[in-house]
């Protein structure tokens, strides 16, 4: 899957705005995707450092219409946590010595709330 069918869009709650202080972020993602794929949706899309991700599967409510009663369907969130102060990558060569990776990471989505 490519990571745009991956993240299907941000979930915007009172909870998720005060998760975003932590480095909490809160997306609606595919049911089909594993936490490995999420994390590397998310490190693609936004070019940030995932330190871990959390899945739950949201159950649909019972709606009602006049006589006729329904159900809404099921999805799937996941809550990723970003690294918020990344720092430069280091590991060692073949012959013993320290290489550094040149990545450049964020340390926040602004495309989350729109800003």
């Amino acid at each position: 899957m490519l990571p745009e069918d991956i993240i299907v869009r941000p979930v915007i709650t009172e909870k998720s705005n005060d998760d975003l202080q932590a480095g909490k972020y809160t997306f609606e993602v595919n049911k089909k995707a594993t936490k490995v794929d999420i994390a590397k949706a998310v490190e693609k899309l936004f070019e940030v450092k995932v330190l871990n991700v959390n899945t739950m599967t949201v159950k649909g409510k019972e709606k009602r219409v006049g006589a006729h009663t329904g159900k809404t369907p099921d999805w799937k969130k996941a809550i990723v946590t970003i690294d918020t102060n990344p720092g430069e990558e280091t590991y060692l060569t073949k012959g013993g010595k320290t290489a550094k990776v040149g990545r450049k990471y964020r340390d926040a989505i602004d495309e989350f709330t729109g800003a």
